[in-house]
């Protein structure tokens, strides 16, 4: 994408209503007031609340948002020219649960109160295979910890993936942890198990996978009581 192009979208951006788009002073000291507000002040209902963390290109929220109109969700993602396309679908199909966020991810439990997500929603993130350190990682144990922070106990999260080292590495680390793993399968497409979101949405690049034959995986968990 040429930098015109960004920067026009970009411009795009501050003029929807459905994106959010805090400095991260404006985060630290909860400057916009959402923090423990998002469903009252942003969605202006009370309605679950579902996050896409590393949204993209924001085809899974919106299409979830379109699937479950009795939800809300909110995608996530520190590229605005990549969420642009779902905001603007969004607001052009005159979707109002749903909206972006444009931070970076670990910043969420500074963003989100204790117990104030239903569910997180991880789809196609970087498996980071190529460095040594995790940190990056989003199942990681920083950020695992940081998502049973703002999910209420029941709360799920779902990890969507095209990499079987991603499925593993996750699933590895989340045995030696007190979680509960509620579905788990490296083949979704190859089951008819797999809950009916988890095929019925696909992204592009999903789409692209599946033609040349990767495999697509999925767990969801929950950290239970606290």
């Amino acid at each position: 994408m040429g930098s015109k192009n960004k920067l026009k979208r970009f411009r795009e951006n501050e003029t929807f209503s459905n994106v959010v788009q805090p400095t991260r002073e404006e985060v630290f000291n909860n400057a916009l007031g959402f923090k423990g507000n998002w469903k009252e002040k942003f969605f202006k209902n009370t309605n679950s609340l579902v996050l896409e963390l590393g949204c993209g290109k924001g085809e899974y929220s919106v299409n979830l948002a379109k699937r479950y109109p009795e939800k809300n969700f909110l995608g996530i993602d520190i590229k605005g020219a990549r969420f642009w396309r779902g905001a603007k679908t969004a607001l052009a199909e005159n979707l109002d649960n749903v909206g972006f966020l444009r931070t970076q991810i670990e910043l969420i439990d500074n963003l989100f109160d204790e117990n104030e997500v239903d569910e997180i929603w991880i789809t196609f993130p970087d498996p980071q295979i190529k460095y040594k350190r995790t940190k990056h990682r989003l199942t990681n144990e920083e950020f695992l910890d940081k998502y049973k922070r703002v999910l209420k106990p029941d709360g799920f999260v779902h990890l969507k993936t095209d990499s079987e080292f991603m499925h593993g590495y996750t699933l590895g680390l989340l045995h030696g942890l007190d979680v509960t793993i509620e579905y788990a399968h490296h083949d979704v497409y190859g089951t008819d198990t797999a809950p009916k979101e988890v095929t019925a949405i696909q992204t592009f690049y999903e789409n692209q996978y599946l033609e040349t034959g990767k495999k697509i995986t999925y767990v969801r968990f929950t950290f239970g009581s606290k």
